[in-house]
């Protein structure tokens, strides 16, 4: 494989105190090179299929698109271009299904900067770098902490749809339907309409005993 004077990145982060951390961040590696800084989705998707870059280092918590669609459309559209989620969320629901859409990497947003700058090297090397609490999900995974039963575990998986299940994790941590629907950018009403379905889909009645419920069938982070 030859190697590139720059790796190319592009930044997807909607928040812009986030993004300039990240440009100041790469700015101090002189073997990374920014192509494109975004705060919404749609906009870098149609940068990304002009400027091909090597990374994209991207956020799930967008406003215009959700974070594992616009990774699904990375690929699509820039095949060689290696995509490093960076987010708040820690779950392994979260890692899973970012990992399934085609991200080869992730990292925490508490990480350290020169975390980042060596990860965006990794990605292109052919690692896959994640937080060392990321990977103990997938070690859980490998060794058979899921449901003991397959056809049970294969029935549960499709029983919350991924946005019931990322409330559910929020509501996990402790957070209200307005702090939910600000991380979600969803309204506090459409979060409780979400609950109910959770309740009814889980044959539960209140929030400590979903999420309870939820993490013994494996559907939430435990």
């Amino acid at each position: 494989m030859t190697v590139p004077e720059f790796l190319d990145v592009l930044l997807v982060e909607d928040d812009p105190a986030h993004l300039a951390r990240y440009r100041d961040n790469l700015s101090l590696d002189p073997g990374l090179r920014v192509v494109g800084a975004f705060e919404a989705g749609r906009s870098a998707l149609q940068a990304a299929a002009s400027l091909l870059p090597h990374v994209a280092l991207v956020d799930l918590g967008l406003p215009d698109i959700e974070g594992f669609d616009l990774i699904r459309e990375l690929r699509r559209c820039s095949p060689g271009t290696d995509v490093l989620v960076v987010s708040v969320f820690g779950s392994e629901y979260h890692l899973l299904t970012a990992i399934e859409a085609g991200a080869t990497g992730y990292l925490l947003k508490d990480s350290g900067p020169t975390d980042f700058n060596a990860a965006i090297h990794a990605l292109h090397a052919g690692e896959s770098p994640m937080s060392p609490s990321l990977a103990r999900h997938l070690l859980r995974r490998c060794i058979g902490m899921a449901p003991a039963n397959p056809a049970v575990a294969h029935q549960d998986a499709d029983l919350l749809s991924r946005r019931e299940a990322a409330i559910l994790e929020c509501v996990a941590q402790g957070e209200s339907a307005a702090e939910i629907g600000r991380r979600l950018f969803i309204s506090p009403h459409t979060v409780k309409t979400h609950v109910k379905n959770i309740y009814r889909k889980l044959e539960t009645h209140s929030r400590h005993e979903a999420v309870r419920v939820a993490r013994q069938r494996g559907l939430i982070h435990p």
